[in-house]
């Protein structure tokens, strides 16, 4: 059973070897942490499930370590003197793989044999070695998936230890946000403090269903790195309810830092958050399909046929005018969980008109864009569309008529042509916004570019 999860950050400037006195400014965190630890040791837990983010990451896969030991040192911040040992539970492991797998989860020991402890987890277990060190290891990745994946394997977790009779601890390796101040590693974004403010809220109400609910772009512009971990920490906590305790937030450097406990008190019928997060996202997809226009309506038609038949929709008879007779190019943009799931365009029409160009271009939105995999039946209704309508291109000078809001930009250098819509999540400069540009063409720094910018119309 899990008898208690603890979310502990990870900055490497805490262990003294490291900070030599800089170590002193994050006291209410030390603090925090070990009081942490002296709990966990009063649980004396047979296993200890650690999730971090900086272990072995894959966009679609979570990814456990295998082995009967793990080890690891603090050499890449220069104190190679500072190690950590571990036996792993390999009998959870296994368990815990079978688990995932029969819940359809893409989780398990695949992959890379690497079993080297990370920063992430070194560490936490340095706070809870200092108490305890009566227990076994499971060392556990984050990924690309979505929050409810992740979430679903922390209901996993919790399976593995009741079929084991296992005593568990869970152990969320995190920080939160990296965007506080523009002395910080990353600058600054507002996103960084409201970020920060929601979930440290959520710590100290238990209540996980925010973490769940946050926006992944503003976790993307806070710059977090901990979301999923703790998402998976309350996944294994799922319809119990819970003594929680915010015990420390601070960010002198930039970063927040949070720590916190969740004890276990009981079955509570209202805390199934994932169920009451899959509901609530089903009505906010039934009212954006409710009020998609006709252009995001004949992408999902598009999509849907294709993907359900193999076959190309015939365009619809009742359509604006606008959309037969005019002609453009259009970009068809698809997301699932907030992500990006495929987009595809044309800068200039190929076909006899806007709509023909919408069937067209979805179609290879969800089966072509080489950075996904094509779009199965299953997640059709989790998919959220927008399609962008061009301006003709026009050359500009200088990046100094651009404007990240209203131009899209195409960056031109022989047959190397790069292009980036406007108004997107995280570009936020021009600069920026040129950069990409030039990454999705293959133009390295400092080649020679000729610029075009355009306007759009996005309907969503």
């Amino acid at each position: 059973m899990i008898t208690g999860a603890f979310i502990m950050p990870h900055p490497p400037i805490i262990l003294p070897e490291i900070g030599r006195g800089e170590e002193k400014k994050l006291q209410k965190t030390i603090d925090a942490c070990r009081k942490a630890a002296q709990m966990i040791a009063q649980l004396a837990p047979q296993t200890i499930v650690l999730t971090t983010p900086h272990s072995v990451t894959y966009a679609d896969y979570i990814h456990i370590s295998p082995g009967e030991n793990a080890e690891g040192d603090m050499g890449r911040f220069s104190a190679p003197g500072v190690k950590l040992r571990a036996d792993c539970d390999t009998a959870f492991i296994a368990a815990l793989e079978e688990e995932a797998l029969a819940d359809g989860l893409a989780a398990g020991t695949l992959g890379t044999r690497e079993k080297t402890l990370d920063h992430g987890a070194m560490i936490p277990l340095s706070f809870v070695n200092e108490q305890y060190k009566n227990y076994r290891l499971v060392h556990v990745g984050l990924s690309g998936l979505s929050f409810a994946q992740h979430y679903r394997f922390g209901m996993c977790v919790r399976k593995a230890a009741e079929k084991l009779g296992r005593s568990v601890v869970m152990l969320a390796s995190g920080d939160l946000s990296h965007k506080l101040l523009e002395s910080g590693p990353y600058g600054f974004d507002a996103a960084g403090a409201l970020f920060d403010q929601e979930i440290t809220g959520a710590m100290a109400a238990g209540d996980f269903l925010r973490f769940l609910s946050i926006p992944p772009a503003i976790a993307d512009k806070a710059a977090e790195c901990g979301l999923r971990s703790f998402i998976i920490m309350a996944g294994a906590l799922d319809g119990q309810a819970v003594n929680a305790q915010l015990l420390s937030y601070e960010g002198p450097f930039g970063v927040g830092y949070g720590v916190a406990s969740f004890i276990p008190k009981g079955p509570q019928p209202n805390r199934h958050f994932l169920d009451v997060f899959i509901k609530a996202e089903a009505m906010r997809l039934g009212v954006l399909r409710e009020a998609a226009d006709p252009y995001v309506r004949l992408a999902r038609l598009s999509v849907e046929h294709f993907v359900k038949t193999g076959k190309r929709a015939d365009l619809p008879v009742q359509l604006p005018e606008e959309m037969r007779r005019r002609r453009a190019g259009v970009f068809v943009s698809i997301k699932k969980d907030g992500q990006l799931r495929g987009c595809i365009g044309t800068i200039a029409p190929v076909t006899g008109c806007i709509a023909e160009e919408i069937l067209k271009n979805a179609v290879s939105a969800c089966s072509e864009d080489p950075r996904f995999e094509a779009v199965r039946p299953e997640e059709l209704g989790s998919l959220v569309y927008s399609v962008d309508v061009l301006s003709p291109p026009e050359p500009i000078a200088s990046p100094q008529e651009l404007d990240v809001r209203r131009y899209g930009v195409i960056v031109t250098a022989g047959r190397r042509r790069g292009l980036l819509l406007p108004n997107l999540e995280g570009v936020d400069t021009v600069q920026v916004q040129i950069d990409i540009a030039r990454q999705k063409a293959g133009i390295r720094p400092g080649e020679q570019v000729s610029l075009e910018r355009f306007e759009v119309v996005r309907h969503t």
